[in-house]
């Protein structure tokens, strides 16, 4: 049966800005998934410890603001460094539990000197191995202010039984130029994570499918007030100005056909499971193939950078 793959979208609430808290909420998802013999979960854009939405709440782009400093300094220590082995256990239990890992993180990567972080979508195999770790090319508007450029060095795709599998992070799924260098490289399931809300997932996911002939899953994740730890530095000037939902999720699957598998599902925590097969990908490619036989290399053709950029190289 390696034309199907089960998925469960773990569309859930981060304990924000707390990575140990998150992390175990994250855990506790993956065993649940494995007890429904899934073979893939797909969490959120920066689930791993929260998207900054304060950014967008107190201020974010003043000058020497003291609450934004503090906040940054707090999400920084919450990020994860890959290096000090903070994704271990989760490695761990995808290779016990023989299940392949979408995760979206803040990372803290010492390759950049350890002090600047990037919204990165990790991909960790059913045996346990991190195979890629995307950091986003181009943060969107207000995240510029927390989270760094990223490289193309996780411009990466991974078999995962009969499908060709690889992700990019939010916005960065309306750039044509990564998206076609996933398809190019064979990409047939597409995962874009979201930090939340239909007002993301609803249309593009059906437009990706439609452009690629692949299947797509749009996870996001949640986020109302009562997500706030009570020990959330100036809590109190972030909930002044917050809705009471900051993120309604919106995760969805649509087909190759680019019709719906699973609409946009709102303000609903916990795992959103489907069944998918690899068959409806060849059936939608006889008339459509933007990398293969409807495409024209001879006259356009992208060319990938996928080397990873540091400031510092030792020699």
């Amino acid at each position: 049966m390696n034309h199907t793959l089960k998925i469960a979208m773990a569309q859930i609430a981060p304990v924000w800005l707390d990575k140990e808290a998150t992390l175990r909420k994250i855990e506790s998802s993956i065993v649940e998934a494995s007890k429904e013999n899934c073979e893939l979960i797909v969490f959120g854009e920066a689930l791993l410890p929260g998207y900054p939405f304060w950014l967008a709440l107190t201020g974010g782009a003043e000058w020497d603001k003291k609450v934004n400093k503090e906040l940054h300094a707090h999400y920084v220590k919450n990020a994860i460094s890959i290096e000090k082995g903070e994704l271990d256990a989760v490695c761990n239990l995808a290779k016990s539990n023989k299940i392949a890992i979408y995760l979206g993180i803040i990372e803290r990567p010492i390759d950049r000197g350890g002090h600047s972080i990037y919204a990165s979508l990790v991909y960790i195999n059913e045996i346990g191995d991190i195979k890629s770790v995307h950091r986003k090319l181009q943060p969107t508007y207000d995240e510029r202010l927390t989270w760094a450029p990223g490289d193309g060095n996780g411009l990466k795709v991974h078999a995962l039984k009969d499908f060709t599998v690889g992700g990019l992070n939010c916005w960065e799924n309306w750039m044509p130029l990564p998206r076609t260098a996933l398809y190019g490289q064979g990409e047939n399931l597409h995962i874009a994570v979201w930090p939340g809300s239909d007002h993301n997932t609803k249309e593009i996911t059906r437009f990706i499918a439609k452009e690629s002939r692949s299947f797509v899953v749009s996870v996001s994740s949640l986020m109302s007030k009562t997500d706030f730890p009570e020990n959330t530095p100036h809590l109190d000037a972030i909930l002044k100005n917050a809705p009471e939902n900051l993120a309604n999720g919106g995760s969805c699957i649509a087909g190759p056909d680019g019709e719906w598998i699973i609409e946009p599902v709102l303000h609903k925590e916990g795992l959103i499971i489907q069944t998918i097969d690899f068959n409806r990908v060849l059936e939608e490619r006889q008339n459509f193939d933007p990398v293969g036989h409807y495409s024209r290399p001879d006259i356009t053709k992208l060319t990938v950078n996928t080397e990873r950029q540091t400031t510092v190289e030792i020699k």
